[in-house]
């Protein structure tokens, strides 16, 4: 959701600042009076491409900075900031951190919607289809999808095995040989899992065995030897505590040291124990170092980690196994891939049931919302075509795509191809009510969606919208007063005299009597006595007044 908006030097607008209400947020003007330019800002903070063009004449740069809410579990919200130069060159911040229009567009784009008359692309691109019904089917959608998308991965990694399999099967001699070579080579050595690692570990300790035992002797003689630390704490500590007899004070130093000499004690065991572990094994220490120098041959030869050579080593095996196993392999590769595809078969008819089931009752909602906004016999259906299984995707075995039918007796066509607008704009809006909360946007951002709408239409429309409004936050630029009155919020967009010769553009929270007045402008283009009354009656019934 949007909480706040700030623009500068876009367009006509030198500087305005908009709090869009948490429902309907209606913005009205004279045509030219410069509201596609708060849609050209709205459209730089979901991140769609700059256009150094939308500077401000006279401006070397414009800014937009917003204060949004991702989604219901985001309390504190999250300020972005995009600055483009006249030159071009822009910049973005999210929270004041650097961040790229991709970022913009996936985390604050993903939650707003602009859906202009000319702007329809999930609605127009037959890829999201699937996506909108399924959203409206809800959890048996989502599980049945979640499954075949299971389905689709296994299948496509046992059919990359099979592939695999065969390759190895159909090794010519040099390839077998140059495996059995290598395979022959590293048997040899035979390394394991862990051995370079434990090797490295223990043979520094092994080769400087004697500087190992001389030091841990030499501090425990030091430490525990006949005049060393312990007789000499000890000394200390008998002395003070006769003293301590005549202050007190002595006892307490007594204590300390006595602690330190305990500390001093359990030292001197773990050196006697060091010591009593170290080992002097010539024989062991030189097999180790050979075999140190035999892993780091193979090292050499087929790493350059232990890892590398391993892996080489199965891989060598694989080729030489497959060579001589008469294609038990492959086939048992085959079977697993037939299996697979089993499976991947069962889960996608079990998703397109779900779809099937879904499809008309979905397209009968969004007809009945159709009806709601007047658009006569015209109907939504929705088609499910089976692809090849070599189409099948991410989104499911079958194309999904919504289809219009303009009247009874009319084919049904993509509705891709409608070339009306305004139709467009109001099948979108009826899908926007039937998918509600499911839709998976906060913010839905409507221009010209009134277009050629006037008379008992614009009471629907306007009613439709106030629908939509209890589950998203709508903003409506309109020409329609039925519509305007229903905003919870009202911004008048007005072209003034700026500075210099370049116009400029004003907008402006308005209620009371200015909004009355602007409501009786859009009835009749005047504020006579009548168009006042008729725009208060509106407002009134609105609930506005």
């Amino acid at each position: 959701m949007i909480d706040e908006l700030h623009v500068e030097n876009v367009a006509l607008i030198r500087d305005a600042t908009i709090q869009p209400a948490a429902g309907l947020t209606v913005l009205t003007g004279e045509t030219g009076a410069g509201k596609t330019a708060l849609l050209s800002a709205l459209k730089l903070l979901v991140g769609e491409r700059a256009d150094a063009g939308a500077v401000r004449e006279g401006a070397d740069h414009l800014l937009v900075e917003g204060r949004v809410f991702l989604g219901p579990g985001d309390a504190d919200g999250h300020v972005v900031r995009r600055r483009v130069e006249a030159a071009g060159r822009g910049r973005v911040e999210i929270d004041g951190r650097m961040a790229s229009v991709r970022e913009l567009a996936e985390q604050v784009g993903a939650t707003v919607d602009l859906c202009g008359q000319h702007e329809h692309q999930r609605l127009l691109s037959v890829g999201t289809h699937a996506g909108m019904l399924d959203a409206w089917a809800g959890e048996r959608a989502a599980s049945a999808l979640a499954a075949y998308r299971d389905a689709l991965a296994a299948a496509k990694a046992a059919a990359d095995e099979l592939a695999r399999v065969r390759e190895l099967a159909q090794s010519g001699t040099e390839r077998l040989e140059q495996a059995s070579f290598e395979l022959r080579r590293i048997d040899e050595v035979n390394p394991q899992e862990g051995e370079l690692e434990e090797l490295e570990e223990t043979l520094p300790r092994a080769e400087h065995a004697e500087v190992l035992l001389r030091a841990s002797e030499g501090a425990r003689e030091a430490v525990d030897g006949d005049g060393g630390a312990t007789d000499a704490l000890s000394g200390a500590v008998q002395t003070l505590r006769e003293a301590a007899r005549y202050d007190d004070a002595l006892g307490s130093l007594a204590d300390a040291l006595e602690g330190s000499l305990i500390d001093i004690e359990d030292v001197a065991s773990q050196l006697r124990d060091y010591r009593d572990g170290v080992e002097l094994d010539p024989e062991e220490l030189a097999r180790m170092q050979q075999r140190m120098a035999s892993l780091q041959g193979l090292m050499r030869t087929f790493g350059p980690t232990m890892g590398d050579v391993l892996a080489r080593r199965d891989r060598a095996r694989e080729v030489v196994e497959a060579a001589g196993d008469s294609g038990e392999r492959e086939r048992k590769a085959r079977r697993a891939q037939e299996a697979a595809e089993a499976a991947l078969a069962k889960a996608a008819d079990a998703l397109d049931a779900v779809r099937a089931k879904a499809a008309p009752r979905f397209a009968k909602a969004v007809t009945a919302q159709m009806g709601r906004l007047e658009m006569g016999s015209a109907q939504l259906e929705v088609a499910l075509e089976r692809l090849p299984r070599a189409q099948w995707g991410a989104a499911g075995p079958s194309k999904v795509e919504l289809m219009y039918r303009p009247g009874t007796g009319l084919t049904a066509r993509p509705l891709r191809r409608i070339a009306s607008g305004g139709e467009v704009s109001r099948v979108m809006l009826a899908c926007k009510v039937v998918l509600g909360e499911a839709d998976g946007v906060d913010t839905l951002v409507f221009d010209e969606v009134d277009a050629g709408v006037g008379g008992s239409t614009a009471r629907a429309l306007a009613a439709v919208l106030a629908d939509l409004a209890k589950t998203h936050q709508i903003i409506v630029v309109t020409h329609l007063a039925q519509v305007a009155v229903q905003g919870e919020r009202h911004y008048l967009v007005a072209k003034h005299a700026g500075t210099g010769d370049v116009p400029e553009t004003q907008l402006a929270e308005i209620s009371g009597d200015a909004r009355v007045a602007e409501i009786a402008r859009m009835l009749s283009g005047d504020t006579s006595e009548l168009s006042l009354e008729h725009a208060q009656a509106l407002l009134a019934e609105a609930g506005r007044a």
